[in-house]
C-alpha cells in the first residue's frame, strides 16, 4: 500500500515508571540526545512522508501542546483526554474522526528506533495488506534489545500471522510500539477506556493480526536507567 497519510500518536500516559522525571513533566517531553522522546516519533512520521498526526493528550497536557505547537511537519491535531483517559484502544476510537478513513500508522511517543537499509515505516507500509490485515505491528526482538527484559509479546507464523505469548511462558518478539492499523479493527470496539490488546487478540483469532520484524535496533526507554543505554546506541550508531 502507499504509506498512510496520517499518524496516531499516544501521549497522554502518566509515565509513572519515569519518576521522578515525570514529576513535572509528561514522559513524551522527556528528552534522549538531546531531542524531546515525542520528536524523534514525528521526526520519522515526517520524513516518511506523514502529513498529519493526531496526537492524545491528558497528563501535563498543556507541556506538551506548547510544545508541538513549534512544529511544522506534520502537522499536528491534538485528541483532548483530560476529562478521561482512555488507554491505547479507547484513545484511538475517540480519535477516528480525525483520521482517515484508511489505515494509519499508530505509535507510542516513548518508543525510540534505528533503521537499517531501509526506513522500518516505508517497510510497514509495503508490507500492509488490507485485504487480509487488520494490524501489522512491528517487532523486536525480545533478546538483544536495548532497555528490554521481558517475556516477549509475540510468536510469527511464516506467512507473518502472529500468536500472542501464553502466560508464563517466553516469546521470542515483543511489540516494538509501531504498527499500521485499518479502521475495520475498530468496528464494534468496546466504549470508554480499554486496551488495543483485545482488539489485537481478536485480530489474532481471525487470522488478521500480522507482523513485520524491525531492521534495525529498538530502544525501549522505560526507566530513567535506561536512557543512558539508549544514549549510548544513538551515538554508537553515529
Amino acid at each position: 500500500m502507499k504509506t498512510p497519510r496520517t499518524a496516531m500518536v499516544l501521549a497522554a500516559g502518566l509515565g509513572t515508571r519515569m519518576r521522578p522525571l515525570t514529576d513535572t513533566m509528561p514522559k513524551p517531553l522527556v528528552k534522549v540526545a538531546g531531542k524531546a522522546l515525542i520528536d524523534h516519533v514525528l521526526d520519522k512520521l515526517a520524513a516518511a512522508g506523514v502529513k498529519t498526526a493526531v496526537v492524545n493528550v491528558h497528563y501535563f497536557a498543556e507541556q506538551i501542546e506548547r510544545h508541538l505547537a513549534k512544529r511544522k511537519r506534520p502537522k499536528i491535531a491534538i485528541s483532548d483526554e483530560r476529562g478521561l483517559l482512555l488507554d491505547t484502544g479507547g484513545a484511538v476510537v475517540k480519535a477516528l474522526p480525525l483520521l482517515d478513513d484508511e489505515p494509519f500508522f499508530h505509535v507510542n511517543s516513548d518508543t525510540l528506533w534505528a533503521d537499517g537499509a531501509e526506513p522500518n515505516l516505508t517497510r510497514l507500509a509495503q508490507t500492509f495488506d488490507a485485504k487480509a490485515m487488520d494490524a501489522l505491528l512491528l517487532l523486536a526482538p525480545a533478546k538483544g534489545s536495548i532497555g528490554y527484559g521481558g517475556s516477549g509479546d509475540f510468536s510469527i507464523h511464516s506467512d507473518g500471522r502472529l500468536v500472542a505469548r501464553v502466560e508464563g511462558s517466553q516469546a521470542p518478539l515483543v511489540y516494538a510500539g509501531v504498527a499500521i492499523l485499518a479502521p475495520t479493527l475498530f468496528q464494534q470496539a468496546p466504549e470508554g477506556a480499554f486496551s488495543l490488546t483485545a482488539l489485537f487478540a481478536r485480530a489474532a483469532a481471525k487470522g488478521r493480526l500480522h507482523g513485520l520484524r524491525l531492521e534495525g535496533l529498538w530502544k525501549h526507554v522505560g526507566s530513567p536507567d535506561a536512557i543512558a543505554k539508549a544514549e549510548a546506541a544513538i551515538a554508537a550508531s553515529r
